[in-house]
């Protein structure tokens, strides 16, 4: 263990010097053991005294007469020849990513002693780490810093390591990642400050010694039973540990996160950096949050989000996202672009939102931002939970979710999701019957290779909900049960989902990481088209179309390779990512129609049987894209950190359309953007980080002009700027972020020839977000949000448009969502929850609008833990207001009062 009494005892003269109150003092002692026993190098922290004589004097009285000679050292100023100098060429910077020094710990436990409990830290070189202590004075927390380290699990995933109370007098003990090059640990007294130990040992890795007056005293008069092993996400403790019993208590966190706040993310920067260093609005919703808000569809988790809103409609067929005022039709999975085809969501452990233009890494996507889903993985230990849910319309689901090794030396490990529902629905017609089955195989054949493969099938059957046509307020007045189609009217979809990745670290400092994606889906649909919204002479016969797609398949191949480095030039540190992605999406539409009769809105007659049915066009499409990108994180210094990057994407499109008389027309459309991102974060205390980013992005128009020139992509410009802040010892998390995007070369009806487009378009996006989630005091966790947003067309040929507001684009909203959880007696593991959501009014349509009103959806929960065992009560929209949501082109009621009762186990 590298020395660290003296720069200590430093600290403790000089803060005595100015008066001020001095950091926790470390002494050290050795164990006088036998070599049977082993032998520890030991380092100690004792944070007890909290008086700077006092703590000089005990400082002076333990210290050994090798620690005097050390203090008394001639401190050597280098030569200038002596000094490191930065890299220059290639050779010498490949050599100083291999001389890097950065240490991975791969596994955190708690183990029970006779005083109080041990933390360890898994790693085989503990000995290398250099420890910075960041106690306050007078202050019952007790946190240090563990630079050039960081928390990772097979697969190079990051996990939080969380207990709370985990000893008498102890509220709680963290063990996270700080940033991209620290782990932090933290304990928090109850009353009076921990006593910390610290040692290091070759076999187990670093050990935090943990007690307090209250556990020593405890221990001494009461034997405790050994606390069982708890199951990844669980965060109860017992009271004490035991001091008897030889079996540890295990933590695992892996990546299940254990409360409202997730302070880790891959997808803002395909590395895993802290959401605090990027200069980015990035929010995510939690496993913990997706449970406790009972979301049976996974794109209701980010209405806990500001300025998104997902487009529900279809019965939730496709997962379409608004946000700050643009519909992206493309999401993420595990960083790879997918079709917005149904997503039943059973394995997605959170939902992840990047605000702003992501072409940087992602290619073509609107600039409002895109969603990724991120999967559940293989646990190192042994897991098994089950859930089932019943509630109201007649909704049933069941689930299941195992996980484990396969093998002894736990490098083959799995994970296994199934999920079944049936339900009916508040929609006349809409039933369900939906399944899910996701395994996920890893493989780790050395320390620096994880192999993984994830495969997913699911399959959708049920009615296809088209909801009312956006053209009258009329139709809000019909019952929300209204369905203007046909009983008959179906849609299914069916999906499977593969990915191959490959991590290898060729050291601490340079990784490379390669994965293929193969996504397919097959969809079959037949319905009565109410979209036009025409009535009859009579003012209540609504006109309808048949129409459907028979057999359309959608296909996504995909290859990414980052190659990850870390280098200093200087004492400048660099995170260089240099990464290729090679795409292909594919999608084939038989589409037909036919005639159907009208139907009285207020009187339905349902039955009515389509004729003259015909094929209405063969759409056949392919997009081939290639794309390079370039980022380097730069640490200038520890609290001012540069972000830039840039990403050439070619983007080859082929569209061919056969129509109803067998005439087929062909396009080719060939495009190029480049998408740069520059973001600056400074840091003037440890908890606040301001921000400020400029990004790009782009999206092909596939349109010509009258004269046949193809048009140039769409480009999105976002200037933002913002605050983050961590606050309760990073418990509780919040984002304030103000941002002015602008798209432009929109294609618009050119005015001399209605059958062809200009690109002379603009729309604007305006506004202030703020999103706030984590936990105000133990077991009491919030996710809040709040948004104005101004998005509207600022260019356009057509009068009656310019100035509108952008679809579905409201000019509020905010969310609020809290969840308290008794935490000792009778009543422990009660928890009771409550949440708003609030959406203003929003158009349909941009070609005739019609307002939806705005609304303030009320929830509530209430949920009992006992040991392994939960059940819990929702209770959505408990006031039954009636409210609406839109796709852009129809609009959808929501579900009135609806009660959902689950009950679930975990081993």
């Amino acid at each position: 263990m590298r020395n660290l009494k003296l720069p200590l005892l430093m600290t403790t003269l000089v803060s005595v010097f100015f008066g001020q109150t001095a950091l926790a003092q470390e002494m050290s002692r050795s164990d006088n053991v036998t070599k049977n026993q082993g032998i520890r190098s030991l380092q100690q922290i004792n944070l007890t005294a909290t008086n700077p004589s006092q703590q000089l004097l005990q400082s002076a009285a333990q210290t050994t007469g090798e620690k005097i000679q050390q203090a008394n050292k001639v401190i050597t100023i280098p030569r200038v020849q002596e000094l490191e100098r930065p890299a220059t060429t290639v050779k010498q910077w490949l050599a100083q990513i291999r001389n890097q020094s950065f240490v991975q710990v791969s596994f955190v436990k708690a183990n029970p002693t006779n005083k109080g409990v041990e933390v360890v830290l898994q790693t085989s070189k503990a000995s290398t780490l250099q420890l910075e202590n960041r106690t306050q004075v007078n202050s019952n927390t007790f946190i240090v810093d563990i630079p050039n380290a960081q928390l990772r699990l097979p697969g190079d995933r990051a996990f939080t390591f969380r207990s709370q109370k985990p000893i008498a007098g102890v509220t709680e003990i963290t063990v996270t990642n700080f940033d991209a090059n620290t782990i932090r640990v933290t304990v928090i007294g109850e009353a009076t400050p921990p006593i910390v130990e610290l040692f290091d040992s070759p076999k187990e890795g670093l050990i935090f010694s943990v007690s307090t007056a209250a556990s020593i005293a405890q221990q001494q008069g009461q034997t405790q039973p050994t606390p069982s092993q708890q199951q990844p996400g669980t965060q109860t403790q017992p009271s004490q540990p035991s001091a008897s019993g030889d079996e540890p208590i295990e933590l695992v966190v892996t990546g299940e996160q254990d409360g409202y706040r997730v302070s880790n993310t891959r997808s803002a920067t395909r590395t895993d950096t802290d959401t605090r260093d990027i200069p980015q609005s990035i929010q995510a919703i939690p496993q913990t949050v997706i449970k406790d808000q009972q979301i049976t569809r996974i794109t209701d988790a980010a209405r806990n989000v500001s300025g998104v809103s997902p487009l529900s409609g279809f019965g939730g067929v496709f997962d379409d996202y608004t946000i700050r005022g643009f519909t992206n039709p493309k999401v993420l999975r595990n960083g790879f672009t997918t079709s917005n085809f149904f997503s039943y969501g059973a394995n997605v452990e959170r939902v992840e939102v990047l605000k702003g233009p992501a072409s940087v890494l992602y290619g073509q996507i609107e600039p409002g931002g895109v969603v990724n889903y991120v999967t559940k993985q293989p646990l190192s230990n042994p897991y098994y939970a089950a859930e089932f849910t019943a509630g109201s319309f007649s909704f049933y689901r069941g689930s299941v979710d195992f996980s484990g090794p396969l093998t002894n030396d736990k490098k083959l490990l799995y994970r296994l999701n199934v999920a079944y529902e049936n339900s009916g629905s508040f929609r006349d017609f809409n039933d369900y019957d939906i399944f899910s089955v996701s395994p996920v195989i890893t493989y780790k054949p050395s320390e620096n290779t994880t192999l993984n493969f994830e495969y997913e099938y699911g399959r959708r059957r049920g009615g296809f909900d088209r909801g009312f046509p956006p053209t009258s307020p009329v139709f809000l007045t019909l019952p929300v049960s209204r369905n203007l189609g046909e009983p008959s009217d179906f849609n299914n979809v069916d999906y499977h989902r593969g990915t191959l990745t490959v991590d290898h670290r060729f050291s601490e400092s340079l990784q490379l990481r390669s994965g293929v994606s193969v996504q397919s889906s097959l969809n079959n649909d037949a319905y009565a088209n109410i979209a036009g919204g025409t009535f009859e002479a009579d003012g209540r016969s609504l006109q309808r179309e048949y129409g459907g797609d028979r057999d359309r398949p959608t296909e996504d191949y995909s290859w990414q390779t980052d190659l990850i480095g870390k280098f200093n030039t200087g004492s400048i540190a660099h995170q260089l990512l240099l990464g290729l992605e090679l795409s292909r999406n594919t999608d084939v539409d038989f589409n037909f129609t036919g005639d159907i009769a009208s139907l009285d809105i207020f009187n339905p007659i349902y039955g009515a049987r389509p004729t003259n049915i015909r094929l209405s066009g063969l759409y056949d499409n392919r997009i081939d894209t290639i794309g390079i990108y370039l980022q380097d994180q730069v640490t200038l210094l520890p609290n001012l950190k540069l972000l830039v990057g840039g990403r050439y994407d070619f983007v080859d499109s082929v569209n061919s359309v056969t129509r109803e008389d067998g005439n087929t027309t062909r396009s080719e459309f060939n495009d190029g953007a480049f998408s740069p991102r520059v973001g600056l974060v400074y840091q003037p205390i440890e908890p606040i980080s301001l921000y400020a980013s400029y990004s790009r992005s782009f999206v092909p128009n596939n349109s010509r002009t009258a004269s046949g020139e193809a048009l140039e992509p769409s480009r999105g410009t976002q200037y933002e700027v913002g605050i983050k802040s961590e606050l309760f010892d990073r418990r509780l998390s919040a984002t304030l972020a103000a941002y002015d995007i602008t798209k432009t070369n929109i294609p618009t009806q050119d005015p001399n020839d209605i059958n062809s487009v200009i690109a002379v378009g603009e729309v604007k996006s305006r506004g202030i977000e703020l999103d706030v989630a984590g936990e105000i005091l133990p077991g009491w966790k919030i996710i809040a949000s709040g948004y104005l947003n101004d998005a509207f067309v600022s260019e356009d040929n057509n009068p009656t448009i310019k100035g509108q507001r952008l679809v579905n684009s409201a000019y509020h909203g905010a969310s609020l969502w809290t969840t308290y959880e008794i935490q000792k007696g009778d009543l422990q593991g009660l928890a009771f929850s409550a949440g708003i959501f609030f959406v203003g009014s929003r158009i349909t349509n941009q070609s005739d609008p019609f307002t939806l009103p705005s609304y303030v959806r009320t929830d509530a929960a209430i949920s009992y833990k006992r040991d392994n065992w939960r059940a819990a009560l929702n209770f959505k929209n408990i006031f039954d207001v009636k409210y609406y949501d839109t796709n852009g082109y129809l609009v959808f009621p929501q579900a009135p009062l609806t009660v959902l009762g689950s009950i679930s186990v975990e081993f």
